[in-house]
């Protein structure tokens, strides 16, 4: 494997100063919950003055603010204007995307694979009560087996659901491959990108992907936020049954509403949270300044480094050594993984266990970082094999 480039500018300590985190330890976590920078102390500070001085008129600021973090959102993902909606988390939105369809033979069948998060076939399952027919395609391993997915794919499946990139391997989807593949079956596509956006280039438009829904907490810098993305010639044909009063009409006149907003507005709920938005909104303005290009170029650099330091000491590499097929994470086999995981986190060195070790930098982790972890984890894997 040929040496890396070094790690893009951007990680210097103009931002690297952004994220108090990065003070008490080296934190390779963003696969599961990324940091927060600095700067969302004042919106906690003004949020809190506006519950302290409470006037109605306080959510037309906040209005303000969740717009403001969508168009920009939108802009980040390639979505075009009234594409994207917002809401609490990734499966209040599914189910909402589901409630949608009339699960009707022949066409009633959901493809999906035994690698995406727990959360997809669960909702899924629970949809079998109207007529839903779950279809989990098995990996047979850490990565995706796409020719057995495609091959699932036909005139009976109303639905593909799918992540980007695994959250257990981080092995990724060729997802035009697939998107073109069902759309000529007649089915359509929902992707899972919450463990790619924001660490890898996600154009939506581009991809002619359905939906895509997402999330703040993790490779974006934010919290407890998710996102849906529909596509738009879509939208007038979609009548969630799973709703609240925001979806409606006439629902900022409060009168009763007589149908369905305009755009993806009909994909709200009922009265939302901002502050989740505010905060975030912090966090994506630092990533679209560093621009995804660059934070997938110094990700695949620090990756790298994990891949060639792994396999240098025998320790086993589960995610793809194709940069292309790799996502944000490097899985490693480590025996007795989770204890290890608690052995690195008492040095300060965090990162998670999902059945394998998972170790993900973003842009504001350097190759030095990287290999300080990587030593720590030589030294306790040997210890443990004593």
């Amino acid at each position: 494997m040929n040496e890396p480039p070094r790690p893009h500018s951007a990680t210097d300590t103009t931002i690297r100063d952004q994220f108090p985190l990065l003070r008490d330890c080296i934190y390779l976590n963003n696969n599961s919950t990324g940091a927060v920078p600095q700067d969302a102390e004042h919106v906690l500070t003004r949020y809190w003055e506006t519950l302290r001085t409470w006037r109605d008129d306080a959510w037309n600021g906040w209005h303000d603010g969740l717009q403001k973090y969508i168009d920009g959102l939108s802009a980040f993902i390639g979505a075009p204007p009234g594409s994207v909606i917002t809401d609490a988390n990734l499966s209040t939105l599914l189910v909402r995307v589901a409630s949608c369809f009339n699960y009707q033979e022949p066409r009633n069948r959901v493809v999906t694979t035994d690698l995406e998060f727990p959360t997809i076939p669960f909702i899924w399952n629970a949809f079998r009560r109207y007529g839903a027919r779950l279809d989990v395609v098995s990996s047979g391993g850490p990565r995706f087996d796409e020719e057995a997915l495609l091959q699932r794919i036909d005139e009976r499946t109303l639905l593909v659901c799918v992540p980007h990139a695994s959250y257990s391997s981080g092995a990724t989807i060729d997802l035009a491959r697939l998107v073109k593949h069902a759309h000529d079956v007649g089915a359509l596509v929902v992707v899972d990108a919450f463990q790619t956006v924001g660490i890898m280039p996600l154009d939506v438009t581009a991809l002619g992907v359905d939906f895509v829904l997402g999330g703040a907490h993790k490779w974006m810098c934010g919290v407890g936020t998710a996102f849906l993305y529909v596509r738009p010639d879509l939208l007038a044909g979609l009548e969630p049954a799973a709703t609240g009063w925001q979806a409606g009409d006439r629902a900022f006149t409060f009168q009763p509403s007589t149908g369905w907003a305009p755009g993806v507005q009909r994909f709200a709920g009922g009265t939302p949270f901002p502050l989740t938005a505010l905060i975030s909104q912090v966090g994506l303005d630092l990533l679209g300044g560093v621009g995804i290009e660059a934070i997938r170029a110094h990700s695949l650099a620090c990756t790298d480094r994990i891949v060639r330091r792994a396999e240098a000491a025998g320790i086993p590499v589960v995610s793809p050594v194709d940069p292309q097929r790799r996502g944000g994470v490097v899985c490693l086999d480590v025996p007795d993984g989770e204890a290890v995981k608690r052995q690195l986190a008492e040095r300060n060195m965090i990162c998670s266990w999902r059945g394998y070790l998972r170790v993900g930098p973003h842009i504001y982790n350097t190759l030095d970082e990287i290999d300080e972890f990587m030593d720590a984890l030589e030294q306790v894997s040997r210890k443990d094999r004593r």
